[in-house]
């Protein structure tokens, strides 16, 4: 029988190597702290779903996805920035979720349990994750192309609202996903900050992204074996592991200009 300890470990692996892809086009397109306001906004699913028992990523998803299709609409209609229209769509879930969310069982949505995966639910999420993998492979030269220029994407033939619509769908996948292992707080971190590291080491996009899947792979492998060994929360740990990857690169990285 395949322990729960192996089944937390190879879906964390998977969700935090995929997770940083993700990130590398986030950070392109500067939209890594996108994933906080969204992270939140996945609150008030993930409290009916503690109040209810079901999966917790199953109650965060259909609040995610449909906080991305209001910006995504709202972004159409107003050309506003997506930023600001997040700002708006993720305090309105904030609020719902204060009104929601039990406080005896507040640190489970806040932080996340990538420990209660169980084996059904750890598959489902390692095959939905190599779809989202799948998906940003076919649609990443397009999306950087429109991160460069909108209008010169349109030229090409590109459908941007096409391609932005995918892209802010898989964005709310991972969300939905890392709000199971870390937590609605701490979801932008597991995006942004082994993308950040990885740009701080590459040399070129494929340096950048394969780097990018390896820490967001092996952070999630060094936190979940921490949490095995101390018992402290997996999410923080993940986080933390990530922080400290991410300081020493930039020490390698001066390190490497002084020569």
């Amino acid at each position: 029988m395949i322990s729960q300890f192996f089944i937390s470990l190879i879906t964390g692996i998977f969700i935090g190597g995929v997770a940083a892809y993700l990130g590398t086009l986030m950070l392109s397109k500067r939209m890594t702290l996108m994933v906080d306001p969204l992270g939140h906004l996945a609150l008030p699913g993930a409290a009916l779903a503690l109040i209810y028992g079901f999966n917790l990523a199953l109650g965060a998803f259909p609040f995610v996805v449909l906080g991305m299709i209001l910006i995504w609409f709202l972004e159409i209609k107003t050309k506003l920035p997506t930023e600001a229209l997040t700002a708006i769509v993720f305090s309105s879930g904030v609020a719902i979720s204060f009104l929601l969310l039990p406080i005896e069982q507040a640190e489970l949505a806040l932080v996340g349990d990538v420990s209660q995966i169980g084996f059904y639910e750890g598959i489902i999420s390692i095959l939905i994750i190599i779809f989202v993998f799948w998906v940003i492979r076919r649609i990443y030269s397009k999306m950087v192309l429109i991160n460069v220029s909108e209008d010169l994407a349109k030229s090409e033939g590109i459908n941007v609202e096409k391609y932005n619509f995918i892209y802010l769908f898989l964005i709310a996948i991972i969300v939905a996903l890392g709000v199971k292992m870390v937590g609605g707080l701490l979801t932008a971190a597991l995006v942004a900050i082994p993308a950040s590291t990885a740009r701080n080491l590459s040399k070129n996009l494929s340096q950048y992204t394969l780097g990018a899947i390896i820490l967001g792979a092996a952070s999630s492998f060094v936190g979940i074996l921490l949490f095995q060994i101390t018992k402290f929360p997996a999410g923080p740990l993940i986080i933390i592991t990530n922080a400290l990857i991410f300081l020493l690169s930039i020490v390698f990285k001066n390190k490497e200009k002084s020569f």
